[in-house]
């Protein structure tokens, strides 16, 4: 078994550009969290990172939007937005690329995997990497999942994804961290923002603690888009680490946070020996 740690949290930038102006009580307890998600991703002694994430229109526009997209690059560089405003200073991030390539080349046969050797990382990896990794030394794997822009990526595909992907690690010797990251309820760059769904977050967990499918996948677009805004879309994040893990999950923080747009998550999954489920019973239920 080669997936050696599964872990989620939410990407907003205003966690680190309004860092201060957060109630001190709530930011600290997140902080500290993240700190420990950071511990225990240290304690699993993996050779890479991959990152599953929604991008907000940095590198894939819809003039060429894939479905699923991996990195390949020798190396990144981030963030793509202004240093000030994000509060995280412009480095390098280095890649493995032979990883992302072996990767790549055993997905192909399940899912149509866009890759790129160029990619530009905005808030949505840099702020996990911010706290997770910060001092930007472990190769990083980056994933795109299509959140962003419709038709959006249909969420059995995107537990189909997870599946692949843990079937695609478990072939490697490499020891490999998974770290799903992204909403959940919020609605940005509209006038609804800072506005948060604690009831629909907490019942995502919920059924996400329980890496019960058939509730995961039970959420339409609509559904989604009205009760946790687009940027609830980013749900698909967290269903593919749950079908990579095939374990339970694990709360560690749920607040929301207005001034941060987002209702703040950190998360760990159980990884079981193999996923729950198959490709075949995935695609014999859609």
């Amino acid at each position: 078994m080669t997936m050696v740690f599964a872990g989620a949290l939410s990407h907003a930038p205003g966690i680190t550009g309004r860092a201060e102006r957060a109630d001190p009580r709530l930011k600290d307890a997140f902080r500290g969290h993240l700190g420990a998600l950071r511990r225990a991703l240290e304690e699993s002694r993996p050779d890479a990172l991959v990152v599953i994430a929604a991008e907000h229109f940095a590198n894939f526009f819809m003039n060429n939007m894939p479905a699923f997209a991996m990195g390949m690059a020798p190396y990144y560089e981030g963030p793509i937005e202004d240093e000030g405003w994000l509060a995280i200073r412009r480095t390098r991030i280095p890649g493995a690329p032979r990883l992302s390539r072996v990767l790549i080349e055993g997905l192909l046969g399940e899912i149509d995997l866009a890759y790129s050797e160029e990619w530009k990382f905005d808030h949505g990896i840099m702020v996990p990497l911010h706290f997770l990794t910060p001092d930007f030394q472990l190769p990083v794997i980056p994933v795109n999942i299509n959140c962003q822009g419709p038709p959006l990526t249909p969420l059995a595909r995107a537990w189909t994804f997870g599946e692949a992907l843990r079937r695609a690690l478990d072939a490697l010797p490499e020891r490999v961290a998974v770290v799903a990251t992204g909403g959940l309820s919020h609605w940005p760059c509209t006038p609804e923002s800072g506005k948060i769904n604690v009831a629909f977050d907490r019942e995502f967990l919920e059924r996400w603690s329980r890496n019960d499918r058939a509730a995961l996948l039970s959420y339409t677009d609509a559904q989604t888009y009205r009760e946790a805004g687009q940027g609830g879309f980013e749900i698909r994040t967290f269903i593919s680490l749950a079908a990579a893990s095939g374990g339970s999950g694990h709360v560690w923080f749920y607040e929301p946070i207005p001034i941060y747009a987002v209702g703040c998550t950190v998360a760990v999954m159980e990884v079981q020996s193999r996923p729950q489920g198959s490709l075949h019973e995935a695609r014999a239920a859609n």
